[in-house]
């Protein structure tokens, strides 16, 4: 059976907010995004050069681009998080993430410049989360795109976006047999 666009694109589906936040899936959310880093990198072990330049579907990113834009957009959160927790609502900027994945450090750099920043960035990220006071999941910042978040439903989006990325990887690989 062949995959299709959609399946290509979205291989863990499309995010949907967990409306039931509870404290035990907060601390499972908190304890992904502190393992994600070595999902990652088991998810590209063995992979060469040639391999890291292939797009994962027909019109997106190589799979060297790909791990660049995660580490991109996860320090992007990483300091959303961190100046809701210091700020009253503040509306963050966003990025357009198809330019950086084309800039020379996004297309060339070698990946593992972005698993260290990931490895070093989630241990701080992960830090942070457990230090959370019950309001503190209830901060919020603005996004000019999606409105006002609050920081558990930026914890879900963020473990769904690492375990979307991965399986862009992964079912690359299986697609390919490698």
């Amino acid at each position: 059976m062949t995959a299709t666009a959609d399946d290509l694109r979205y291989p863990v589906g499309r995010f949907i907010y967990d409306p039931e936040i509870t404290d035990e899936k907060r601390r499972a959310w908190a304890d992904e995004i502190a393992m994600m880093p070595w999902r990652l990198r088991a998810a590209i072990v063995g992979l060469n050069d040639e391999q890291l330049a292939t797009p994962y579907r027909p019109d997106g990113w190589t799979v060297r681009q790909v791990i660049h834009h995660l580490a991109d957009s996860h320090l992007n959160s990483y300091a959303r998080f961190k100046l809701a927790l210091t700020e009253n609502n503040p509306t963050i900027k966003p990025y357009d993430e198809a330019a950086w994945a084309e800039l020379p450090d996004g297309r060339e750099a070698p990946i593992e410049l972005s698993l260290k920043l990931l490895d070093v960035l989630h241990e701080r990220w992960a830090i942070l989360l457990q230090s959370f006071r019950p309001a503190d999941w209830e901060r919020t910042f603005t996004h000019p795109e999606r409105g006002k978040m609050t920081l558990s439903e930026t914890l879900q989006l963020y473990v769904w976006h690492g375990r979307h990325h991965i399986a862009h990887i992964t079912s690359l690989r299986e697609r390919r047999h490698w």
